[in-house]
């Protein structure tokens, strides 16, 4: 594919610095982009690494230096590295339709331009949408609902009722609608709460490899617009996620917890349950919440503090043992000090 970079400024809403007409093939990193290729500087340390590529073309952000090369500027570079490589590589698939060797149950309804691969299963009364692709193994549950244009990787499975919008991407391994963790105690055992609500995925959401999200007790477990799971998520029951929130592996969310719209989740933090996390807000990695957090900001530690408080007592935490000797030498000395009084007194 060759596209101009008048053509592709066009495509990224930036403006073209140098030749318009100029063609590239490809993209490339600073260091490694050859010549046909277009690359990006995203982070200003690089800067100087413009100077040396052996690139055609480079996107740069406003302002920033272009040693005499063709350039795009655009106001994310990175942003623009993200829509110039799904541009060369996305590649058109054609619908195989349903293949030998897939289950369907009764009275499924399909879109058009599916494909089903073999070893894949839809039970009864599913309804699956337009260009919807499900690969081996991948398990539909009874009464589930499939939008358009969603992709549903090997080994999920999406069980019974629960809805998945348009343009979702399952991947493999991801189990939707299993069971949430409700037991009532009954003396020393318990007793399994029957949970009958349902798991909701709204469009354009992603989902990690082995990330799980689990049916409501009663109403619904939803996963807002736009949200990005990473692989090894929990989501636990009666949970909402809100749109446009980012969470990054080995985090769980305990139930009926409620996440923000726009909020990012480090690796390995821990929400307990039946809080909130308000809007806008972030959670450096393996933080523990266990109250709720209302005020935007980026947050660390446990209990969570805002970030810079946090660094302030990072730094006290590592003095903690030098501290306590320090304050042990202290009472002795007062504590001589003091007999040393009593002993003066006439």
């Amino acid at each position: 594919m060759q596209i101009s970079l008048r053509e592709l400024a066009e495509y990224l809403g930036g403006a073209v610095v140098g030749d318009p007409e100029v063609t590239v093939s490809g993209l490339g990193s600073l260091d490694d982009a050859t010549p046909g290729q277009i690359t990006f500087l995203a982070n200003p340390k690089y800067a100087h690494k413009v100077e040396i590529t052996a690139a055609t073309a480079v996107m740069l952000p406003p302002g920033a230096e272009s040693y005499g090369k063709n350039a795009i500027v655009v106001s994310n570079p990175y942003l623009g590295f993200a829509k110039v490589l799904t541009l060369f590589t996305t590649v058109k698939k054609t619908a195989k339709g349903i293949l030998q060797g897939s289950f369907i149950g009764k009275d499924v309804q399909f879109g058009s331009d599916v494909t089903i691969y073999p070893g894949a299963s839809v039970a009864d009364r599913v309804k699956i949408g337009d260009r919807v692709v499900i690969y081996p193994s991948a398990v539909i549950y009874e009464d589930a609902v499939i939008g358009d244009d969603v992709v549903v990787h090997a080994n999920v499975s999406i069980r019974e009722r629960c809805r998945v919008g348009n343009r979702v991407i399952i991947h493999n391994g991801a189990v939707i609608g299993s069971d949430g963790f409700g037991y009532a105690p009954d003396g020393k055992s318990y007793f399994k709460i029957p949970q009958i609500g349902i798991v909701v995925i709204e469009d354009d959401v992603e989902i990690g490899a082995n990330t799980t999200i689990d049916r409501a007790a009663l109403d619904v477990t939803r996963i807002g617009r736009g949200v990005k799971l990473d692989n090894l998520v929990q989501i636990a029951h009666n949970c909402t996620v809100g749109q446009d929130t980012v969470i990054a592996s080995q985090s769980g969310i305990a139930g009926s917890s409620e996440v923000g719209k726009n909020v990012t989740v480090g690796g390995q933090v821990a929400i307990s349950g039946h809080l909130k996390v308000g809007d806008n807000i972030m959670l450096a990695g393996r933080c523990g919440v266990t109250g709720t957090l209302d005020t935007p900001g980026v947050y660390s530690g446990l209990p969570p503090l805002p970030h810079k408080e946090w660094l302030k007592a990072s730094i006290v935490y590592g003095k903690l043992p030098e501290m306590r000797r320090t304050i042990s030498s202290m009472n002795k000395r007062i504590a001589e000090l003091e007999t040393l009084l009593e002993n003066m007194k006439p």
